[in-house]
């Protein structure tokens, strides 16, 4: 099977400067899968290079099993840059009608397929309004109407959501659950961490134009996770003992604090406890987070 993205050490130079060093990934089709790294990181330029925007300086990438550029295959690709400049004298209906026209789409399937996208991105009430009428987060969902008018199998979003209020971001949410649904590989550039956390299968992190590391997201219950644990009556030893099930233990007062390998340990830990005559009032896990993520990987020397 092939990938809806495939990467092998491509490469972008401008003058002394390399924007991209060495990326090489794979995205599975069907999948939602994030792109992070720190502002610099080369994301963009990576995306315009897979979208044959820009040429690289060196390396191969294929998109749906074809090079970048080709034509049949930019037929099936959906994108929705992070600065879109549309054409802004039109209305939402003639904007999409005529991108409709660029992918050759009959005017019938056309005429419902946006009808479909209006409603799909809240957008239905105002089909005729001119777009320079239009704020941020309305240009944003209707770009991102036109990303979906071909029905594409893969679709590349660079900040999606940056525009939108707590509604908008929900609404866009759902529509990349919906695409995955179908079978729509989605490629997510984005700096909301908390978006990107429940909405993606897996994530890259990238630094330098390097694939630092990929993760599962839902592997992220197994990683090591702290807990806070309130109780009364415990002794220096049953504290100290304690170490069994985790580490960095530290008290204070009728809180401790300690890291644990995962959430299973937490029964005993409580049964420990009780064992021992502490009164335990609440025992309280804290996953990882994907920022929290974020830091240990990339470090702290770059930010979103």
């Amino acid at each position: 099977m092939t990938f809806a993205i495939e990467t092998d050490q491509l490469r972008k130079v401008f003058g002394d400067n390399a924007a991209v060093k060495s990326l090489t990934l794979q995205v599975q089709r069907g999948e939602v899968f994030g792109f992070l790294g720190p502002n610099g990181a080369g994301k963009t330029t990576s995306i315009k290079m897979l979208l044959s925007l820009i040429a690289p300086t060196s390396g191969s990438a294929t998109l749906l099993g074809a090079p970048p550029g080709d034509r049949a295959v930019r037929g099936r690709i959906g994108f929705l840059p992070e600065h879109f400049r549309f054409h802004d004298w039109l209305s939402a209906d003639e904007f999409l009608t005529l991108h409709g026209q660029l992918y050759n789409i009959p005017a019938q399937e056309l005429r419902q397929r946006i009808t479909e996208l209006l409603e799909l991105v809240g957008l239905a009430p105002f089909s005729n309004k001119q777009l320079r009428t239009f704020s941020k987060g309305m240009l944003q969902r209707i770009g991102l109407a036109q990303a979906l008018l071909n029905k594409p199998d893969l679709v590349l979003l660079d900040e999606p959501t940056s525009g939108l209020d707590p509604v908008g971001r929900r609404l866009v949410r759902d529509i990349i659950h919906d695409l995955r649904r179908k079978g729509t590989c989605v490629f997510l550039n984005s700096h909301l961490l908390s978006e990107i956390e429940v909405t993606c299968d897996r994530v890259a992190f990238i630094k330098h134009g390097e694939v630092i590391q990929v993760v599962e997201l839902k592997t992220l219950e197994d990683v090591k996770a702290s807990v806070t644990i309130r109780a009364k009556g415990m002794s220096s030893q049953t504290i100290a003992g304690l170490s069994q099930w985790g580490q960095d233990v530290r008290v204070d007062g009728e809180h401790i604090s300690m890291a644990v390998a995962n959430e299973l340990s937490l029964p005993e830990i409580t049964r420990y406890l009780v064992a021992q005559g502490a009164d335990v009032f609440a025992v309280t896990p804290q996953r990882l987070s994907l920022e929290e993520l974020f830091i240990q990987i990339v470090g702290t020397d770059g930010s979103l």
